[in-house]
C-alpha cells in the first residue's frame, strides 16, 4: 500500500490510537477525516490540524452511522481507506454488573456491529477508488480472552474473523487487521503494566502496511499467538495475571 496521498476516514480518530494514526498519515501527506462522539475533542484536534475534517457520531446509533455515510457520499466520494478504530471495553462480572444488558449492547454495537456496518455501507465507494484499503483495529484479547472483559474479548475475536474471511472476498480492496498488545490510552488507564505507546504502535503498523503485511501484530503480540499454541494455560495465564 502507498502511505502518501489517500483520503482516510478514521472511526475514534479524536484521541488514543485513532489520533495518533491520524497525526501520522497527516504527516505523510494524506487527507483524513476522523470521527467521534465528542464534539470539542474533534474540535480540539481540528484547531491543531486544521485540514483535518472532523464528524460527530455515536457509532452506536444507526441514525449517526447513516449520516456519516451521507456526509462522506456528498463530500467525499475520493475516500479510498476506513479505519475501524472506535472501541470500548467495560470490566465487569456478569452475575454482579447492575447495568449488564446496556454495557452488553453498547459494547457489541460499537466494537463489532459498526466496523461491520460501515465496511458494508462503505465498500461501494471505496471499490470505485484506486488503493483502497480498510485496516481493523482489534486486540490481543481477541486471541487469549480475559476473564473480566468477556464481551469485549468476543467483539474483537469477531472482527478479527470477519478480516479473515472478508479479505477472501475482496480482490481489490485490502483488508488490513491490527492486532496490538495493551495500549497506553484512557481505555486502559489503571489497567495493567508494559504498555506500548499509541505511536509505537502507528510506527510500528506504517511499515507493515506499507509492505502490505495484513494482519499486524504490535508489541508482544507475535510471543503471545505463539505461546497460545505451544500452552494455552500459559498464555491465559500472563493474559490474566493480576
Amino acid at each position: 500500500m502507498k502511505v502518501v496521498q489517500n483520503k482516510i476516514l478514521i472511526t475514534g480518530g479524536n484521541k488514543g490510537i485513532g489520533l495518533a494514526l491520524a497525526k501520522k498519515f497527516i504527516s505523510l501527506g494524506n487527507e483524513v477525516i476522523i470521527v467521534g462522539r465528542n464534539e470539542e475533542d474533534l474540535k480540539a484536534v481540528k484547531a491543531d490540524f486544521p485540514k483535518i475534517h472532523i464528524f460527530a457520531c455515536d457509532l452506536s446509533r444507526q441514525e449517526d452511522i447513516d449520516n456519516l455515510l451521507l456526509f462522506i457520499e456528498r463530500e467525499h466520494q475520493d475516500l479510498n481507506i476506513l479505519v475501524n478504530n472506535a472501541g470500548i471495553q467495560y470490566n465487569y462480572h456478569f452475575l454482579e454488573e447492575k447495568q449488564l444488558l446496556n454495557k452488553i449492547e453498547y459494547e457489541s454495537r460499537v466494537n463489532f456491529m459498526a466496523p461491520i456496518k460501515l465496511t458494508a455501507l462503505l465498500l461501494p465507494l471505496l471499490e470505485a477508488n484506486e488503493d483502497s484499503a480498510i485496516i481493523n483495529v482489534s486486540s490481543s484479547l481477541a486471541m487469549v480472552p480475559k476473564a473480566n472483559a468477556p464481551v469485549y474479548c468476543a467483539t474483537k475475536a469477531g472482527l478479527h474473523v470477519f478480516s479473515k474471511a472478508l479479505r477472501m472476498q475482496l480482490e481489490k480492496t485490502k483488508v488490513f487487521e491490527i492486532i496490538p498488545s495493551l495500549v497506553d490510552t484512557a481505555m486502559t488507564e489503571g489497567r495493567g503494566r508494559d504498555k506500548i505507546s499509541p505511536e509505537e504502535l502507528v510506527e510500528e503498523f506504517i511499515k507493515s502496511f506499507s509492505r502490505d503485511d495484513y494482519e499486524v501484530n504490535i508489541g508482544k503480540v507475535k510471543l503471545l499467538r505463539l505461546l497460545q499454541r505451544i500452552s494455552p494455560r500459559l498464555a491465559s495465564k500472563i493474559v490474566n495475571k493480576k
